[in-house]
């Protein structure tokens, strides 16, 4: 017996640091359904190309904006016979941090960028799967290097501890800070310095450009 097929697709939370806040990268919709509308990038599923949904977003980033981001999650999987118009469909969505400068760059995207507390209407369920991506990195900041995929590759201690505050949306006592940082023993300290208000700052990197998650092991 057939049975009728869902619409597969992939979609991408893309979240960014600027001087406002954390925010997402959205893209108005050029076609039906929602046409118009601003929307997360994504895409159909091409199961004659893609050997797995990482490699879909992957495309579609590539098509859509121009770029891929360091840091791809998979995030949940979104579905349902209400979601999309067209037909009973499910979405595989991925949660990327990108760092502001790369996703400002990509010209061809056109982006909108839009806070994550003050998100316009979006198409389909996108500001569920916004939401779920914002808990998802306020969740896990507290005891993982995630936030530091949101920074350029070399950085001050003031911009890494200025990016956790952000995310965790609170402040955090200098000292305890960096005392948790050496204790993590994920950074390290580079030849290169920035100059600041009083002395000049030296430029940290991440040790291993993976996700340090202390609640594994």
């Amino acid at each position: 017996m057939d049975h009728p097929q869902p619409l597969v697709t992939v979609d991408a939370v893309l979240l960014t640091l600027r001087a406002t806040g954390l925010e997402i990268a959205l893209q108005p919709r050029g076609r039906e359904p929602f046409k118009g509308a601003m929307a997360l990038p994504g895409g159909v599923v091409h199961v004659d190309e893609d050997a797995t949904t990482e490699a879909s977003i992957r495309r579609v980033l590539r098509d859509k904006t121009g770029f891929e981001p360091r840091y791809l999650e998979q995030l949940q999987v979104f579905s349902g016979p209400d979601r999309d118009p067209r037909k009973w469909s499910l979405s595989v969505s991925y949660v990327a941090l990108v760092p502001a400068a790369e996703l400002e760059a990509s010209t061809q995207a056109g982006f909108q960028f839009v806070s994550v507390d003050a998100l316009p209407p979006l198409a389909f369920d996108h500001a569920a799967i916004v939401a779920a991506a914002v808990a998802r990195l306020r969740g896990k900041s507290s005891y993982s290097t995630l936030p530091f995929f949101l920074l350029p590759e070399r950085f001050t201690l003031t911009e890494l501890q200025h990016t956790y505050e952000a995310i965790l949306q609170t402040r955090l006592e200098k000292s305890n800070f960096r005392r948790k940082m050496e204790a993590w023993d994920v950074l390290q300290a580079t030849e290169d310095y920035v100059l600041g208000a009083q002395r000049p700052a030296r430029l940290y990197r991440l040790k291993d450009f993976t996700l340090f998650d202390r609640s594994v092991g």
